[in-house]
């Protein structure tokens, strides 16, 4: 063991909820010299007492544990144009990069209104949004929690509408979303998202959802499997890796992540160690199973559905003027998009919308390759 294994006396994150660290509580052991599970990356998830890890972690081209690193910001900005006063919907606030952006530009007199289904993630936002406003922000530097312009919403964005009354506005100046998955629900292997780290097969964005991934990938049959693939995770292989499902599932039930990996694997002949060894020059391949945990996520979430209402139904919450943005990260949600702003763009519910998707420059992609299928596309709400 090297010596950052042997010292237990380190702080972990649990020590520092009351703002004294301990050095009495151990933190739990793990394998090798450094930690690869969510939950042991003690440094990462304190970044107060170790920022130089935070700074060390991005130079490597990774986001570190807990943390999210917002897409296309200054695009965003620029697309959406938020002012002092305007009331802003942020759709998808997840950790909230993009929402103190927002906070900063519309100050005191704005209000920042955020949706998210992932309780755990929006306690923290919560925290880390008045944390900031207490800090920052001069005129609010006695703010607190509840005295802070802004309110969060444990809801799916598809639901905006109904808050227009309870928050006591006639509209929105400003509605985005970010559309998929934050890099803490991903990172985190009892999610159930990624196909890095072995764990259960979850994949649920809200906890209160009746059925996760490992209930689809039992039940469903080969072609329904084969065509979910197909239309959300655009995987050239899905009939075969569907089949390969359920033949291996007649005899071992999949429930963790590591067993779905394999039988993707499997099903299109690369073995794990042939990808880890592969040539440099394919370095900047997609990942084999990234298609197939895509696709299962947005089936267990139902997440072009909800687009769709979504779509539908911000138009109407949007004052004369006002500006919407969405970033995407799938082919079918970029479609939904740029078809629903060109049909109210003919329509004469929109004056503007982009002519084409905004996409990350390559410097953004170089320091956060999540950022690399991004697409942003904006309209702007036509004037009564």
């Amino acid at each position: 063991m090297n010596g950052d294994q042997q010292d237990e006396s380190r702080v972990h994150p649990a020590d520092l909820a009351g703002g004294v660290p301990s050095p009495r509580r151990r933190r739990p052991r793990y394998s090798g010299t450094h930690p690869k599970q969510f939950e042991h990356r003690y440094k990462e998830l304190a970044p107060d007492a170790f920022p130089e890890m935070q700074q060390h972690v991005r130079a490597q081209g990774r986001t570190p544990a807990g943390t999210h690193l917002p897409v296309l910001v200054e695009e965003v900005l620029a697309t959406l144009r938020p002012q002092p006063g305007d009331i802003v919907a942020d759709c998808t606030i997840g950790y909230g990069g993009h929402a103190l952006e927002f906070i900063i530009r519309i100050g005191p007199t704005g209000r920042l209104i955020g949706f998210d289904v992932d309780a755990v993630q929006l306690e923290r936002t919560a925290n880390r949004l008045a944390s900031f406003i207490t800090s920052n922000i001069e005129e609010t530097a006695q703010a607190t929690a509840s005295t802070a312009p802004f309110a969060l919403h444990r809801s799916h964005f598809a639901g905006l509408g109904k808050f227009l009354v309870r928050e006591k506005i006639d509209g929105y100046d400003i509605v985005f979303a970010d559309l998929g998955v934050s890099s803490m629900q991903i990172d985190d292997s009892a999610r159930g998202f990624s196909y890095k780290y072995d764990g259960p097969l979850d994949m649920r964005m809200d906890d209160r959802l009746p059925r996760n991934a490992a209930d689809y990938v039992a039940k469903l049959s080969a072609k329904e499997l084969s065509e979910c693939l197909a239309e959300f995770g655009n995987e050239p292989h899905a009939q075969r890796i569907a089949e390969r499902i359920v033949r291996h599932r007649t005899t071992h039930p999949i429930t963790r992540t590591g067993q779905l990996v394999r039988i993707v694997f499997e099903a299109k002949g690369i073995s794990p160690r042939a990808w880890r060894n592969r040539p440099a020059e394919q370095r900047g391949q997609l990942h084999p199973v990234a298609k197939t945990f895509q696709a299962l996520r947005i089936l267990v979430n139902d997440e072009l559905a909800g687009l769709t209402q979504f779509l539908r139904i911000a138009p109407h919450c949007m004052k004369s003027g006002a500006r919407i943005g969405i970033i995407s990260f799938h082919e079918g949600e970029d479609r939904l998009v740029e078809n629903s702003f060109r049909d109210g763009l003919a329509a004469g519910t929109f004056s503007t919308i982009s002519e084409t998707a905004i996409r990350p420059s390559s410097t953004e992609i170089n320091e956060n390759p999540r950022s690399r299928s991004a697409k942003l596309r904006g309209a702007v709400r036509a004037k009564n």
